[in-house]
């Protein structure tokens, strides 16, 4: 394949950071008329930065959209900022990281969502995805401390697994609210999530706004729905984990939410050895196998977040295994010699796209 029409498709990138801050949003909004029809729908394009990344929103409108729309989108992913984001001294996420073991915190529908999702995968996946990993990306390196790339000691490691864990998270309820405690000394990362959820919150708010034709991106993953500006299922791009950044595989997706992770291009090198931003949260460690990425789709944005980084700690065999098991479309592009080699699940295949399909060489 040569090229892909930009207004029909996104390209989901492998790099998944172990934090994330927000900025505030700057949005532009850019209204056109498909193929300069006098009748035809409304394509409607807002986009900014939010996260510490950026955000895309295609919309193809039947009908006029609210003219605050943008600014909905915005109040919209301020919710997920202000709850979710380490950055924030005053969110959710950073009360809960600063309270004793046994207080107890009441958190939103949203704090809530979210780590009932992670918590389902954490069990799922056999611990593979565990939001309490923050420690361990610290130590070795990936967190928002340069530690100079420096490999920590077995003492070091072994310290800081015996206090992570989301099995020490307890949730409760009273009088209709929720309540968090932890039985340990922990903190919370839900780096590898909220983006997902964030997502999944502006396509809810466009289909409650009678938009139900739409595409939604932040920071690479991504939420579609209905058909793109040419009539046609929305088409989206697999990166190549090579240095040319080339498309993989492209996709042909009607419905659904599609997240990939990597590991090719935060890592460091020690004697020889290379050393991956994804960690294990089981051995403490980066993992070793032949994973280069994992995209995974799921009918929520957030569902598949969480999934692509708990396959990402597994191993090609296991991870298809799972993604069988669990009847979840999976694409991995695993190192193979000088090259690369797909493999995938099998209810993966009805989305490839015909005849855009690219080997990994």
């Amino acid at each position: 394949m040569t090229s892909v029409d930009k207004q029909s498709i996104n390209t989901l990138t492998g790099l998944r950071k172990a934090s994330f801050s927000f900025n505030c949003a700057l949005f532009f909004v850019f209204v056109s008329i498909l193929g300069g029809c006098d009748h035809g729908p409304e394509i409607i394009k807002i986009t900014g930065s939010k996260m510490g990344t950026s955000y895309h929103v295609t919309i193809v409108a039947d009908q006029p959209a609210p003219p605050d729309l943008a600014e909905q989108i915005e109040q919209t992913l301020d919710r997920v900022d202000q709850s979710m984001s380490t950055y924030k001294a005053d969110s959710e996420i950073s009360q809960f990281n600063q309270q004793d073991v046994g207080e107890y915190l009441a958190v939103s529908n949203d704090f809530d969502q979210v780590l009932q999702i992670a918590r389902e995968v954490w069990q799922k996946s056999g611990g593979a995805f565990d939001p309490t990993v923050g420690p361990l990306v610290d130590i070795w390196g990936f967190g928002p401390t340069f530690t100079g790339d420096i490999v920590p000691s077995d003492s070091a490691i072994q310290k800081i697994l015996a206090g992570i864990g989301f099995d020490a998270v307890n949730r409760t309820e009273n009088n209709q609210q929720v309540l968090l405690s932890k039985s340990r000394p922990l903190r919370l990362d839900l780096s590898a999530i909220a983006k997902g959820y964030a997502v999944d919150l502006v396509a809810d708010l466009l289909e409650m706004n009678a938009l139900p034709d739409y595409l939604v991106e932040v920071g690479g993953e991504t939420r579609v729905s209905g058909l793109n500006p040419e009539g046609q299922p929305w088409r989206l791009a697999i990166e190549s984990p090579s240095p040319q950044q080339l498309v993989a595989q492209v996709l042909n997706v009607q419905v659904g939410a599609v997240a990939t992770s990597g590991d090719y291009r935060n890592y460091f090198e020690r004697d020889g050895a290379r050393y991956s931003h994804t960690i294990d949260p089981r051995s403490g460690r980066p993992t070793t196998h032949s994973l280069a990425s994992v995209t995974v789709v799921a009918d929520t944005c957030a569902e598949a977040d969480a999934w692509a980084t708990a396959l990402m700690v597994m191993n090609s065999d296991q991870a298809v295994d799972l993604a069988n098991e669990l009847e979840m479309p999976v694409y991995i592009i695993a190192r193979q010699n000088e090259g690369y080699n797909v493999s995938y699940s099998e209810t993966f295949t009805p989305l490839l796209a015909t005849n855009e399909r690219i080997e990994a060489q």
